[in-house]
């Protein structure tokens, strides 16, 4: 298992929900702000249709305003919702133009996606807005690159990134976050009102639980505390 590469300097995080990041990778986010890298985020949407009894309308401004408070506990100060309707994304060439678009204006040289595959285990289905985020995600990382693909785009320069990371099965590289993970639990646990609708546990419990889990040591990789990644090379 090799480490992911971080000669870089910014970096981008795409994903569909509120809460999506700190499910896996805002462990890596607060040891690559540590070292001083800029790291933003793009949601596609505000997670409004996220919890049970509370309406869009009230649900949307709440999540955002965790989605804030969890990204400044890991470093992270820019973060972009792109108000796409939560649960009915779809992959299409209007997302990929939007993230493309969100690529151009970021510049990262690392994108980093969640797992867009049909499952997360045998049996356990991902989200629809998953899948089509991190697929369109993957694909603009390309199209942003490209100066015909999207023509409307002309007004935002193209840009390359170098790699892109998908956090979930089947990694090919990972991330030490052993010194990192106690960030990574207070940032999960910034989404108080979701975790409360979630489970009667206490929302730290919560918190630790699922840090614990998305940073368990991998096999092959010298690391207390790890994230894993499947790397895709761009140039």
């Amino acid at each position: 298992m090799e480490q992911l590469p971080e000669d870089w300097q910014r970096g981008l995080v795409i994903v569909a929900h509120p809460d999506d990041i700190e499910y896996g990778a805002a462990a890596a986010v607060a040891r690559w702000t540590t070292q001083g890298k800029d790291i933003r985020y793009v949601l596609v949407t505000s997670g409004e249709a996220g919890i049970a009894g509370l309406p869009p309308a009230e649900s949307g401004p709440l999540r955002e305003r965790e989605q804030l408070a969890s990204a400044a506990l890991v470093g992270v100060n820019e973060v972009e919702f792109l108000g796409y309707p939560d649960g009915r994304v779809e992959a299409d060439l209007r997302l990929r133009r939007d993230l493309a678009a969100a690529i151009r204006r970021h510049r990262p040289e690392m994108v980093v996606l969640l797992n867009f595959d049909d499952t997360w285990a045998t049996g356990r289905l991902n989200s629809a807005d998953h899948r089509a985020v991190g697929r369109c995600g993957l694909d603009a990382v390309a199209d942003a690159a490209n100066e015909w693909i999207f023509p409307e785009l002309a007004d935002l320069e193209p840009w390359q990134a170098r790699w892109a990371a998908v956090t979930g099965p089947g990694p090919t590289h990972a991330v030490d976050v052993t010194d990192t993970v106690e960030r990574a639990v207070l940032s999960l646990a910034a989404h108080r009102r979701y975790l409360e609708a979630l489970s009667p546990e206490p929302v730290e419990q919560q918190a630790r639980a699922v840090v614990d889990m998305a940073t368990a040591p991998i096999e092959g990789f010298p690391a207390d505390r790890a994230v894993g990644v499947r790397l895709f090379t761009f140039v």
